[in-house]
């Protein structure tokens, strides 16, 4: 497999999924529809950059599956020369777990927003992470609602103003990422739509890692919240693993009271993504930066493999109605 090494230990993602000997290149991954986003949408670039590194995995189209809910980016699944299924809204996370549950040789995608995923759809995305389903979820964060034309999103800073707040918004917005890492995610990273080459990195390390993986997409919506990350990808700071964090001519310490800070000196933080504490990874995600890469990936037991196993492990026992009729829910009453 090409592309840099992000140092990640290998959690074999892909173990089961069935392999393509022959060679693919991005042409075999696109459509023949027509793709439908606004002139300059930030899809564009995440779109190109997955139909550029798939072929790289080495996996068969059939054994790839796209699944989404509603928004903009949740057209993907359209764009993709694999199976799919453009499904309703914020239920995309619990269709695709069924989905990796019942196929272990699948490869299972999750595209959505930040309204699809952390409005109607947050209660199914944070158990989704916190079971470890073994599904890689692409979280397209634009801060608005684009498709309804306009409206604040769970992302959209405190006094945004737009059609559903022209006051200013009240709201506190999420951070997806420590939203992920408060669910105990094993894999969560950050990237830019415009940064080709992290972002195609991020992505590749997601689908190797076995479990669920979170990848927040910062993307530029140009009709209803243009610029909106355009100071974060000025000066992104890149996070990678065994070394430094550095901005600029600052690199990132821990202080006397624990918390992390930029400055000129001072002991570096080494970044490790492989602590089990997800403390750290979420310091970082709190940090007055942008940070881009990936903040944690771990192992821990996946859902599909477990619940597997329990089916497994009952398929040879003798089968026994009379007990299930009168099991412990059951009472026989004398006349």
């Amino acid at each position: 497999m090409t592309g840099i090494d992000l140092g990640l230990p290998a959690m074999g993602g892909l173990a089961a999924v069935p392999t393509f000997d022959g060679k693919q290149s991005a042409k075999d991954f696109k459509t023949d529809q027509e793709v439908r986003w606004c002139p300059g949408c930030g899809d564009y670039a995440v779109l190109a950059a997955v139909q550029s590194f798939l072929p790289e995995l080495g996996l068969k189209r059939e054994n790839i599956v796209f699944i989404s809910g509603i928004g903009c980016s949740s057209r993907f699944p359209y764009y993709m020369n694999a199976y799919g299924m453009h499904s309703i809204h914020g239920r995309a996370p619990a269709i695709a777990s069924g989905l990796a549950i019942s196929r272990g040789d699948l490869s299972v995608w999750v595209v959505t927003g930040d309204g699809d995923a952390l409005s109607i759809g947050g209660n199914h995305l944070i158990h989704a992470l916190r079971r470890n389903v073994n599904l890689n979820i692409l979280l397209f964060n634009n801060r608005i609602y684009g498709l309804t034309k306009g409206q604040y999103s769970p992302t959209s800073e405190e006094g945004k103003v737009t059609k559903s707040t022209p006051m200013g918004s009240l709201d506190h917005p999420f951070n997806p990422v420590s939203l992920a890492l408060g669910a105990e995610a094993t894999f969560v990273g950050r990237a830019l739509d415009s940064d080709r080459k992290q972002l195609t990195e991020v992505l590749r390390a997601a689908a190797e890692h076995r479990g669920s993986a979170l990848v927040e997409i910062y993307q530029n919506c140009p009709i209803f919240n243009d610029g909106a990350f355009e100071l974060a990808k000025q000066q992104p700071v890149a996070l990678r693993h065994g070394e430094p964090i550095r901005d600029g001519n600052k690199i990132l310490i821990r202080q006397s009271d624990g918390t992390l800070a930029f400055t000129t000196d001072g002991e570096p933080v080494i970044h490790d993504t492989t602590i089990p504490d997800p403390s750290y990874a979420f310091q970082l995600s709190q940090l007055d930066r942008t940070l881009t890469g990936v903040f944690r990936c771990v192992g821990r037991p996946v859902y599909d493999d477990l619940a597997r196993a329990q089916v497994n492990a009952t398929k040879n026992r003798p089968p026994d109605l009379a007990s299930l009729l009168a099991g412990r829910d059951t009472w026989q009453v004398s006349p």
